[in-house]
């Protein structure tokens, strides 16, 4: 089926079923044009856009899912609460076209389809929260899965692989736009990708943050006046572990024990909130790039990951408590070429796979 949406030359049109979307996808490939596609669960913001910006630099057609996926949310989380905005990304998707197709706009590509699948299209068999009454073929990658988001959602990399890889082989998009704020994500689907011989490309684009730092999130307007004034004390509490790595670095030091990254961190996180706003750190992580297994010391001439969770508790009846996650890639060191000495290069194009 496909229905077309108001407006836009030539028309921006919505496919809810995957015949109609591989109908247009053979129609791209026909025409030759490199096609990039970029997942989403709705609820728009900046983040998304900036990504779909940068596809558009480079890719002929974009096409962008909007699809809540109940395989990686558990009984107990915020599924039927998870903000369902159609209409008003819809809206900002044709406001983003007109300025990509505009004669100023130095883009590559516009936005060609809007893919909106329902669970019975997506999940034939039925898709059950309770993940052991859930029937079909799903997609599992360890240990990755099992560390750092995976302690205590241990569902969560399953629902996400397993609809990442449905998504990828309905559309078969040349290349697929990831921001770094879900940088275990990104590392889980590389290897996904890697392993099952899927010839698409992951692309990770640098996290869009508020002005105080906070990372965008769609779960973001969870937070109300109160928490959200508290909410970018992860973010912060990263950046003085990164802090502690660049004067260790400036030193000359080569490998720098975790405690030195840590500390700072945890006194960022001891002293966040207040009487009224209470805040609980699930993890605090220093990981390689890799494989995000937890260091005990850092060398320079690799660098680490820098990662963690924040619950920020409910401060009223009628608020549920909302977890902040962030990272910040510590960059190692390689060699600058003919240049000589040495230079920061980031994590993202030389060690994931």
């Amino acid at each position: 089926m496909t229905t077309p949406l108001p407006a836009t030359k030539p028309p921006l049109k919505l496919y809810t079923s995957i015949a109609s979307i591989r109908q247009w996808r053979r129609q791209r490939a026909n025409q030759r044009n490199s096609v990039a596609m970029i997942p989403t669960m709705g609820a728009l913001h900046a983040g998304h856009i900036s990504l779909i910006r940068s596809a558009a630099q480079t890719h002929d057609s974009l096409v962008i899912s909007v699809f809540v996926n109940p395989a990686q949310f558990a009984p107990h989380e915020d599924l039927s609460r998870y903000p369902r905005t159609l209409t008003t990304d819809i809206e900002q998707l044709e406001a983003l076209n007109t300025e990509l197709s505009s004669p100023e706009s130095s883009s590559k590509g516009r936005i060609e389809a809007l893919f909106v699948p329902s669970v019975p299209e997506m999940y034939p068999s039925g898709i059950p929260l309770q993940q052991e009454l859930q029937k079909g073929a799903f997609v599992t990658v360890t240990p990755l899965s099992s560390r750092l988001e995976g302690v205590t959602r241990p569902h969560f990399f399953r629902g996400v692989a397993t609809v990442c890889m449905k998504l990828f082989n309905i559309v078969q998009p040349d290349e697929v736009y990831f921001g770094q704020k879900d940088v275990q994500q990104t590392v889980v689907l590389k290897w996904m990708v890697s392993d099952l011989h899927v010839p698409t490309k992951i692309r990770v684009e640098d996290t869009v943050r508020e002005e105080d730092g906070l990372a965008m999130s769609s779960r973001n307007v969870y937070l109300g006046e109160k928490r959200r004034s508290f909410a970018a004390c992860l973010y912060k509490a990263l950046k003085a572990s990164e802090e502690a790595y660049l004067q260790e670095v400036a030193k000359g030091a080569t490998v720098i024990p975790r405690g030195i990254l840590t500390g700072p961190a945890e006194k960022v996180l001891r002293e966040a909130g207040s009487d009224e706003v209470k805040t609980e750190t699930e993890y605090f992580s220093v990981a390689c790039p890799k494989e995000l297994e937890e260091l005990e010391q850092v060398d320079v001439n690799v660098g680490a990951v820098l990662s963690g969770a924040v619950r920020m508790l409910p401060t009223q009846e009628n608020e549920g408590p909302v977890r902040i996650i962030d990272n910040i890639i510590l960059k190692g060191k390689v060699e600058a070429g003919s240049a000589g000495g040495w230079a920061p290069q980031d994590l993202r194009t030389v060690v994931y796979i």
